[in-house]
Order: C-alpha cells, then structure tokens, then sequence
C-alpha cells in the first residue's frame, strides 16, 4: 500500500507506505530531485538494509531514520510501514523548537536504529492506523490533521530515540542541544571546513568543552563524526557519480589529490580508486 499527499501551493509531499514491495530510494540518480526524510518501522523479522552500498541488521521491531541524501534498499520490504516528507510539507529546521530533532534523528554520519518496547509498538501501530484513515479522508482540513500527525509521530520516535542516548544523570537540554547544533554544523560545512576548532568557535566552545560533552553523551568524537561525514560523501561520489578523483578532492575541500587519498584510504580503507574499482565490478557481477 502506498499511500501520497501533495500540496499544490507548496510542493509538500508526504508518503505512507505499508508493506510495499520494492520500496528503496537511489539519491544519486532516480530520486535525486526527491529529497525525503524517511523513517522506517520493521514490525516483523530481522532483515537486511542496505545503506549507501553497506549492508546494516535492521533486527525486528525497530525504528530506522533516514536522511534525503541517502541511497537505501531492504532485502524485504514488503514487511515494513515507512513514512517519507519532503522540506516543503515539513521543515524540521525550521521548526525545530517543535520537535527538536535536528542533528539528532536524521544524521548522515549514523543511521539511527531505536529498539521498541512492546508499549511503544502497540504506539506505532495506532499512529499508523490513524495515519492510514486520515489519507482516506480528503477534505479541506486534511493537510492540516496530516501535519499534525507528522509531528506527533517525529516528537514519539525523538522520544524513544533519547532514551538510549541521553545518559541515566538528568542532563540540561540545552548541553545536549549543542550535540545536535554541532551536526547540524557538520552537515552544512564539512565540504569546506575539516576542523574541530572551526565547529567548537561557532558553538563557542573549545574543542576540548565540546569533546568532553560528547564524550558524556557516548557519542562518537567530533573530529570523528567530520571525517565519517566526510568519506560517506566520498563514496557516495565515487559509487553513483563518474566525477574524477581531482573533481571530487576539490569538491570535499581539499587542495591536494595525494592527501585526499591518503586521508580517503585511512578512514575507508581502501584507495578511492580501488574502492571505485570495487564497486563497479560488484554492479557488474549482479
């Protein structure tokens, strides 16, 4: 079941799927002009979930967010409900002081898997019930209860998504909002800006402040998230473009080819010729 709200006047689109055959997203190419936020529910077995060309477990009953510029497939989706939306039906950037997941939920550096409770699934299974009648029902209110809904939806998956992040001591919202502006920081700069210094000024912080707090939170180091950022684009770029490699170093703020490699090779392992060698021959070997 696939199920589609357009707003004309806006161009906002909002998405229902429920066990959809064949559902995925190609950022790259098919759905380059599509730009949506998608959060998955996995309410049946463990599966697979391919993530920019990596396979991820997506273990049963949990919750999967994903960014716009994602490329994504499941080895089943037929058992999955998903909701998508672009910015112009709901921009959490916006809004941010609704639903405060900015730089949080939706990351390009880590997709986010939020395991359920049997509480929080009976949840979700009344949400998407609700959501499934409300597209049913075209009248002039529609949008609005659809946006309502949405929210509703973006602040409980939030919700259940901090519990295991925030720890056991009762931390100000406010240390824990810097976490959030940082990545959101990262994703607006990391082609120009590789620095901790750079993020830890504009939060003014010291890179020291701001490695601790991240470090309270058990989340990954800042100067770690910026590299990770930066080589997903990489390979992004290298998988589904046929830019050149001194294209590509210009493109991700560097000013030499010799040290973008030696940089791309430490953090993926791999040369970023070899690395698009071995993807073209695993396209080939489907």
């Amino acid at each position: 079941m696939k199920l589609k709200l357009r707003d004309e006047n806006t161009g906002g689109e909002l998405f229902f799927f429920r066990e959809e055959p064949g559902f995925d997203r190609l950022s790259f190419t098919r759905d380059q002009y599509n730009k949506y936020f998608t959060i998955v529910w996995n309410p049946s077995e463990n599966q697979i979930v391919i993530i920019d060309g990596v396979e991820h477990e997506f273990p049963a009953n949990t919750l999967l967010t994903l960014l716009f510029n994602q490329t994504f497939s499941f080895r089943d989706s037929s058992s999955l409900v998903v909701w998508q939306f672009n910015r112009e039906f709901y921009c959490i950037i916006d809004h941010d002081s609704e639903v405060s997941c900015v730089g949080f939920l939706f990351s390009s550096t880590d997709h986010l898997l939020i395991k359920l409770n049997d509480q929080a699934s009976k949840k979700l299974i009344l949400l998407s019930e609700i959501f499934a009648e409300e597209f049913k029902t075209s009248d002039q209110i529609q949008n609005e209860m659809m946006l309502i809904l949405l929210k509703r939806l973006i602040i409980y998956v939030t919700q259940l998504a901090k519990l295991g992040y925030v720890p056991a001591k009762k931390l100000e919202d406010s240390r824990f909002h810097i976490i959030r502006k940082f990545n959101l920081l990262v994703e607006g700069h990391f082609r120009s800006e590789h620095s901790v210094s750079y993020y830890a000024q504009r939060l003014y912080k010291s890179p020291k402040t701001l490695s601790n707090l991240f470090a309270i939170f058990n989340q990954k180091r800042p100067s770690q998230i910026i590299q990770e950022r930066i080589t997903i684009e990489a390979k992004r770029l290298l998988s589904y473009t046929d830019k050149s490699i001194k294209h590509i170093t210009f493109e991700l703020g560097f000013e030499d080819v010799s040290y973008f490699s030696n940089f791309f090779k430490k953090n993926a392992g791999s040369s970023p010729s070899d690395f698009r060698s071995s993807v073209q021959s695993g396209k080939e070997g489907k």
